[in-house]
């Protein structure tokens, strides 16, 4: 009886062309030869090596590789999707690392900057020279982003002076530049404040039982005066940075796949050499009731990230779509996870396989850029009319 291919069993990456398969391809190497084998102990000593691990992702291209110009590599969403699949196989925390950098922090300046900014920063952030990072959640506003209160006001001469902290802020202490919205008297607007500026400061957060393979910190801003070159000139609302997250959660919902496929093949393969009553482990009923709805769930998952990923390339894709993407592949990708844990038994605890590593990670995936419960109702208002936030 011919077999399923457990990684992809609808030959789905025969859609790919020829750059899209490379850039696959390229990921995966880069992963099995940095990070494979070290990523377990960076989780548990709550570390990721930046300084080694920057240089190597911007000379592959994958920093800002879904934009054009300014040392970017200008590839295709899919391609973009396929490499947050390859480097989230290994970590969520590593392509949350490409992810914040590209979408959250070269977007917006891409996007809504001004030639100068542009020039500055993307050129130094495409390369892995320099590291980004992105304020927008604060410690008492998560997911109502209009009730923030960090705020920026202008002085007598020009220049703004913000105030405010910003919370869960991936790679945020070892930032070269934030890029930080604040609420104006004009509405919500971006600047770009870099390390080092008087009154800008930052404090890692530990003690995280998720996302441990990754930088998360806070930030402080008292009295940081910046001139009004600062500002993104090319939006104003929440309209930046809704639109930087919508980049962001492509990203998610094309990763997770990756976390997805890992767990699975963990547990496939440990069920067909693990021997319980003499015989392994696939062999029983049950155990094949699980992966097979593990496999279910896998195959819907890359369906629908090979869908929005090329609807995004033919400019179709919109925010309610990225909703139900989000919602559906961390939902699949979870439910994967967990029951991948259970063929491993007690072995599916410990950081010799990376089972509940990736599902303590999609904990923290679940939640950050629009909660599962916001994505619902997200979807929710899309198919009904009718909004049912309050």
């Amino acid at each position: 009886m011919p077999h399923l291919n457990p990684i992809d069993a609808l030959d789905l990456d025969s859609e790919l062309d020829d750059d899209e398969r490379l850039i696959r391809d390229t990921v995966a190497a880069f992963v099995r030869d940095h990070v494979t084998d070290h990523v377990a102990g960076w989780f548990e000593t709550g570390t990721f090596p930046t300084d080694e691990l920057a240089p190597i992702i911007g000379k592959l291209g994958l920093l800002g590789m879904h934009l054009d110009g300014y040392g970017c590599a200008g590839a295709s969403a899919a391609a973009y999707g396929v490499a947050c699949r390859e480097l989230e196989a290994a970590d969520s925390g590593l392509r949350s690392f490409v992810s914040v950098q590209g979408s959250l922090v070269m977007f917006p300046i891409h996007r809504y900057g001004s030639e100068e900014q542009k020039q500055e920063w993307l050129p130094r952030l495409a390369s892995g020279e320099a590291v980004g990072c992105f304020g927008l959640t604060e410690p008492d506003q998560g997911s109502d982003p209009g009730g923030m209160r960090t705020v920026a006001k202008r002085d007598g001469g020009g220049d703004w002076i913000l105030n405010g902290t910003k919370m869960w802020i991936t790679n945020g202490s070892i930032a070269d530049v934030a890029v930080v919205w604040a609420r104006t008297e004009d509405g919500i607007r971006g600047f770009l404040v870099p390390k080092g500026t008087p009154g800008f400061t930052t404090s890692e957060i530990h003690s995280k039982l998720s996302l441990r393979a990754s930088v998360t910190a806070e930030l402080h801003l008292e009295d940081v005066r910046l001139p009004s070159s600062a500002v993104l000139p090319g939006v104003t609302g929440l309209r930046g940075p809704l639109s930087c997250l919508s980049e962001a959660r492509f990203g998610i919902l094309c990763g997770v796949v990756g976390a997805a496929r890992t767990c699975y093949l963990s547990a496939l393969d440990y069920s067909t050499t693990r021997e319980q009553f003499g015989r392994p482990l696939g062999g029983f009923q049950l155990t094949q009731r699980k992966l097979a709805g593990m496999q279910v769930g896998l195959v819907h998952s890359q369906l629908l990230a090979l869908r929005l990923s090329k609807l995004k390339d033919a400019g179709q894709l919109r925010p309610e779509h990225v909703s139900l993407g989000k919602l559906a592949n961390v939902r699949a990708a979870l439910d994967i996870a967990r029951d991948a844990r259970t063929i491993l038994g007690a072995n599916g605890i410990t950081t010799e396989y990376p089972v509940l590593r990736h599902a303590n990670n999609l904990e923290t995936v679940l939640t950050y850029e629009g909660t599962e419960e916001i994505h619902t109702l997200v979807v929710g208002e899309s198919v009904t009319g009718l909004a049912a936030y309050r």
